[in-house]
């Protein structure tokens, strides 16, 4: 499968949809040459990548009581509502143990896009990065503004993936990929609004002008980038799998029965997608 791009969008606990079409891609034997996502993407990912059937489900609600993983005590304690320590060090080697050995070997390219704070532009390392980095290169896509700490790597200054790249369709038909299947976490007809807490934004990155300018820009380049989807869409270079059902789930969620659903729509869109897709790729 040459030459098919898999893009995938990021939204914290929304993140929950992409999982479930994860699932049911691993169910069918079902991967990808090339594969790109940013903050809960590319953490998603990774499990499948791994070829690990269940571990996306079990990493993502299994602890959702535990303050470790994300609450306003982490916030507190580790200046980071998302437990990054707990999430990208302790799951994967102590509680829902990760198969670095399959995911290191898989034959496929995979990137993570991050945002330099000093220029506001997006990053992309690869599989090599994160064998000799670790999680850390996911745990700097999956740093939210405000709610994660700026992640200090390969002398960079990172934040979450999503502010300067929410959906990297465009890396992926730059790095040569003429089709490609694009898992969003928003439903049809949803467009962002300008940033909220501007003051505040402005406030905290003071140092970072440029990345203050892309946050402030945020929404316009993400409608634009929607825009220009569903024209690929049309045009049958590109497959967007989304939510049929009504989103109840936010960034934060902490519900597991909605986000139980959430996960099983994304199997049951996939499932429903899969003849498409098989002769999408062919």
């Amino acid at each position: 499968m040459n030459n098919i791009g898999l893009v995938l969008e990021g939204g914290g606990m929304r993140g929950l949809y992409t999982c479930g079409v994860l699932e049911y891609f691993m169910e069918k034997d079902l991967y990808f040459n090339y594969i790109i996502g940013v903050s809960a993407g590319a953490s998603n990912a990774a499990s499948y990548i791994s070829k690990q059937k269940g571990r996306n489900i079990k990493v993502n609600t299994g602890f959702l009581k535990d303050w470790r993983y994300m609450s306003f005590r982490s916030l507190v304690l580790k200046k980071s509502f998302f437990g990054m320590d707990f999430i990208f060090k302790d799951i994967p080697d102590k509680y829902v143990e990760f198969d670095y050995e399959t995911f290191h070997n898989a034959p496929c390219e995979f990137l993570v896009g991050v945002t330099d704070c000093k220029t506001g532009k997006p990053l992309y390392f690869n599989k090599k990065d994160i064998r000799s980095e670790g999680f850390d290169v996911l745990r700097a896509s999956c740093s939210l503004p405000l709610m994660s700490p700026i992640v200090n790597l390969k002398g960079y200054e990172l934040l979450d993936g999503g502010i300067s790249d929410s959906i990297p369709i465009t890396k992926s038909i730059k790095d040569g990929n003429d089709k490609n299947i694009i898992i969003l976490t928003r439903n049809k007809d949803y467009r962002k609004s300008p940033l909220k807490f501007a003051n505040l934004i402005k406030m905290k990155y003071k140092k970072y002008p440029l990345l203050i300018e892309t946050m402030m820009n945020r929404h316009k380049k993400y409608n634009d980038t929607l825009d220009y989807i569903e024209r690929l869409e049309e045009e049958g270079k590109a497959i967007v799998i989304r939510a049929s059902k009504e989103l109840k789930v936010d960034r934060l969620e902490k519900d597991p029965v909605k986000l139980q659903e959430l996960f099983q729509n994304g199997y049951e869109d996939a499932q429903n997608a899969y003849k498409r897709i098989m002769e999408f790729i062919r």
